[in-house]
């Protein structure tokens, strides 16, 4: 399970990132974490645009409304997600994921 946290605007989320993956994919949950792949070099922090574009896309939600707290250079990343309370995003992460499984 996911360690969301709630916030103000939204809602936090934990990632635990893997830059320079195979492909881009969302992965099991670890340690209160998701796991996120990508392809993207870890370079000049195209990884971590890469990881906002693919959670927005899995998640059905805008790039815009994600902002990186945390970890910029960092495996263990914390997101900032506007406008979507920890419940909602818990049940978007659970369909993305069953998604993926299925």
């Amino acid at each position: 399970m996911i360690s969301l946290e709630p916030h103000a605007e939204g809602a936090i989320l934990p990632v635990q990132a893997h830059a320079g993956a195979r492909r881009d994919e969302l992965r099991q949950p670890i340690d209160g974490m998701l796991r996120v792949g990508v392809a993207q070099a870890p370079e000049k922090g195209k990884a971590n645009k890469a990881i906002i574009a693919l959670l927005a896309k899995q998640l059905s939600l805008r790039k815009s409304q994600f902002e990186l707290l945390s970890g910029a250079t960092s495996r263990q990343k914390r997101f900032l997600v506007r406008d979507v309370a920890p419940a909602e995003l818990a049940t978007r992460i659970e369909q993305a994921l069953g998604k993926i499984q299925n």
